[in-house]
């Protein structure tokens, strides 16, 4: 049987005068999943993300949540001038918890944000990764059934990267239900459970990773590098299998039946007197997908 879902939202619109930033949107999420919604530059995420957390009031179309949300915004929110724990204290207390609670939520946050040691530091001394690993900190203080976060990681070192990727995961094993903007693909492959793509306001895409790349026509590509550029007769056999020159040097095949010729390819490369110096097959992935359905020009 199906878990309820913790957050659903249906048809969900909002307009800014004639322009329509988000276009009739659905989707739902699981306890202890991790969600992604993904989509360039101006495809809609931020607001929607807005609109869930009742920031934005929507146009049409409704947001269930069972339970408490939390949000987790783009741009850090947090009192420079107070320490790390100060921060955690005072946004625990707003929600209600008492100071034996917050104290006790604050200590366990400050130990999953590797963020102990600097507890009675103020935060105007942070760097970027730690202000972000606070800020999750302090989404996450009251324990909410949905949390809500908007490029969580944009900005930071690998470090806290990685610090932030293994608190979500450990969010996640409890059930929280994770929903997050991002614009890093490894991002969305590591994490995600199910993602959304996004494009002008409208989804254009559901599904896992696998499902999304399964459902793709991309194929499997081969890069092969020669020693030196071919001769006459390597470069019509390389021409009749389809092969694309990226350079005088290199070539590039895709799709299966290319895949199969290849032993006989490379015995005609040594037969040619050439030598194959690298081979690199390229499977893809959900960078080709997103590039496939929202096209290669930029988005400013």
């Amino acid at each position: 049987m199906t878990a309820e879902p913790v957050l659903e939202v249906q048809a969900l619109s909002k307009s800014y005068g004639e322009r329509e930033a988000v276009r009739s949107v659905s989707f739902s999420l699981r306890r202890g999943e991790v969600f992604g919604l993904l989509g360039p530059n101006g495809a809609g995420k931020t607001t929607t993300i807005g609109v869930i957390a009742g920031i934005l009031a929507p146009s049409s179309g409704t947001v269930r949540c069972a339970g408490a949300l939390g949000l987790v915004p783009q741009r850090v929110a947090l009192y420079p001038s107070l320490t790390a724990e100060e921060n955690l204290d005072f946004f625990g207390r707003l929600y209600g918890l008492s100071k034996s609670e917050a104290r006790a939520r604050r200590d366990q946050l400050l130990e999953l944000s590797g963020l102990s040691k600097r507890a009675q530091q103020r935060v105007a001394e942070f760097s970027d990764g730690m202000k972000r690993r606070l800020n999750l900190a302090c989404g996450v203080v009251h324990a909410p059934e949905v949390l809500l976060l908007d490029e969580p990681t944009v900005g930071v070192d690998p470090q806290s990267r990685e610090r932030i990727y293994d608190s979500l995961t450990a969010l996640a094993a409890e059930g929280m239900a994770l929903l997050l903007t991002t614009h890093y693909m490894d991002e969305a492959e590591r994490l995600c459970d199910r993602l959304v793509i996004m494009d002008e306001g409208s989804l254009i895409a559901e599904g896992s990773v696998e499902e999304l790349v399964a459902r793709s026509s991309l194929e499997r590509s081969l890069e092969l590098q020669l020693e030196r550029p071919p001769n006459e007769r390597l470069a019509r056999r390389l021409s009749a299998l389809g092969a694309h020159p990226e350079n005088e040097r290199t070539y590039l095949l895709t799709g299966k039946d290319k895949l199969r010729a290849l032993p006989d390819l490379l015995a005609f490369v040594a037969s040619e007197g050439n030598e194959v110096q690298e081979l690199n097959v390229h499977r893809p992935n959900l960078g080709d997908v997103f590039l496939q359905l929202t096209g290669k020009g930029l988005r400013d």
